[in-house]
């Protein structure tokens, strides 16, 4: 589909998606963005309910980044033991805490490139802690996000990266962030990946997929 086309499906995608989710949020629990960043690091590969069950504990033990660099394997990984893959994650958190006191003053970093160097950060990590946490323009492509956006063809691609550069050609950067937290609100809800309820969905008339079914 040409980019003009994406352009205009996109806006009334926007449009629709604001009106059934004017409020987006992150749906992790957190009070700044060292928080934001340990728990999306935790989310990986487990639902954000329970790694909101987890991490009250965990801050509460380690509420900054000194704290949790200097804190062992051992004493993080009874706090996260609930959620999937918690002893790599354990040290992954541990080793990034580390990294924001020796390189960055124990402060989270801006720009994609700092926040990716740190350990379990990737883009879409970073994307989110910029978007929600530091209000700068992110655009976080998760599997709700990937999934939707080549649903509702808005991107021929199955790569994050590109499927984040595809979405950001379409949108003006102050919507980045809210648009990729109502298609994952979306995705949550309604378009679910084994049942979409397409019959309930204000985008079905937008999406070819729907059509088909």
């Amino acid at each position: 589909m040409a980019t003009e086309d994406r352009q205009k499906r996109i806006k009334i995608i926007q449009q629709e998606l604001s009106a059934l989710y004017p409020v987006a949020e992150c749906e992790l629990t957190h009070s700044n963005a060292f928080e934001l960043l340990i728990a999306t690091i935790l989310s990986a590969q487990a639902t954000d309910v329970g790694v909101n069950k987890a991490t009250p504990g965990l801050f509460k033990e380690y509420p900054t980044a000194q704290a949790l660099s200097l804190a062992s394997v051992e004493q993080v990984e009874p706090l996260i033991a609930t959620i999937g893959l918690y002893r790599t994650k354990a040290k992954r958190i541990i080793d990034c805490a580390k990294r924001l006191v020796e390189v960055f003053n124990s402060e989270v970093p801006h720009s994609v490139e700092d926040l990716t160097s740190l350990a379990g950060v990737g883009r879409k990590t970073a994307n989110v802690v910029r978007s929600v946490a530091l209000d700068l323009p992110g655009l976080p492509v998760d599997t709700h996000v990937k999934r939707l956006s080549n649903l509702l063809d808005l991107t021929d691609s199955q790569d994050p990266v590109v499927i984040e550069d595809d979405l950001c050609q379409l949108l003006s950067e102050n919507h980045w962030g809210e648009f990729s937290l109502r298609m994952i609100l979306h995705g949550r809800r309604v378009c679910i990946a084994r049942r979409p309820k397409c019959g309930e969905c204000s985008l079905a008339e937008l999406c070819p997929s729907a059509k088909v079914s």
